[in-house]
């Protein structure tokens, strides 16, 4: 007697080949929320008010300058070409502006300094970066309206 539950038993279930991606799409959404949201915050940087003059803009080819920031209050900021500005003081800079420059030959290093900080910081931070061997050192600006 062939009994239908005995059938059933029996045989085989076939495997089955879909994914179930609903879980998938829900991770996906979530880090999407997530890094639309941490993106903005991740752009920090130091405000400075650059001088306006007419200059010609640097190669986008080359390796990331390394910028050194000098604000109005005189204090030190050093970004190695990873857009974050990191304290520093003058005796830090002049090793560490060398040590980006030794790991990337030929980087430009630009000085970045607020229009109302003293003459004196700006050259007294090129002329330390001078003695400690780096080859050129440039100014940033804003372009003229």
């Amino acid at each position: 007697m062939n009994t239908p539950s005995r059938g059933l038993r029996g045989k085989r279930r076939k495997p089955m080949a879909e994914i179930n991606v609903v879980p998938y799409i829900d991770v996906s959404l979530v880090l999407l929320v997530i890094f639309m949201i941490t993106a903005p915050l991740l752009q920090t940087g130091v405000n400075v008010d650059l001088p306006q003059a007419e200059s010609k803009a640097l190669d986008q080819g080359a390796a990331p300058p390394v910028i050194i920031t000098i604000k109005a209050e005189g204090d030190l900021f050093l970004d190695v070409g990873n857009h974050v500005d990191v304290a520093v003081n003058a005796e830090a800079l002049r090793e560490k502006v060398l040590a980006a420059i030794k790991e990337k030959t030929g980087r430009p290093v630009l000085i970045r300094g607020d229009k109302s900080v003293e003459y004196g910081k700006v050259i007294t931070v090129m002329a330390s970066l001078k003695q400690a061997g780096v080859p050129s050192v440039g100014l940033m600006t804003q372009p003229e309206k």
